[in-house]
């Protein structure tokens, strides 16, 4: 399977956990996956520049994203986004 392939396929496996909360989420999943879908889209657009096609590098990538943010957020909603993001560990 190419690389290219291979992340395509992780990627989209991880958008229908953020399709799902869109369609069957609390409010507050709802907020997370909107939150995370942003980071994420960004994530995955700078390692497809990068050409670093590797679904290994994903997670890490959207854990910096969302670190280098976390001041925005009150602490009920970084548990949200946690939960979000144990969900999307949990595909991958």
């Amino acid at each position: 399977m190419s690389a290219q392939l291979e992340f395509d396929q992780f990627v989209a496996r991880l958008e229908q956990v953020f399709d799902q909360a869109v369609v069957e989420g609390t409010d507050d999943e709802l907020f997370a996956s909107g939150y995370l879908r942003g980071h994420f889209d960004l994530v995955v657009a700078q390692l497809e520049l990068q050409q670093n096609r590797q679904p290994a590098a994903v997670m890490p990538a959207l854990y910096s994203a969302v670190e280098q943010t976390r001041h925005e957020l009150a602490p009920a909603d970084q548990a949200h986004i946690q939960a979000m993001m144990r969900q999307l560990e949990a595909v991958s």
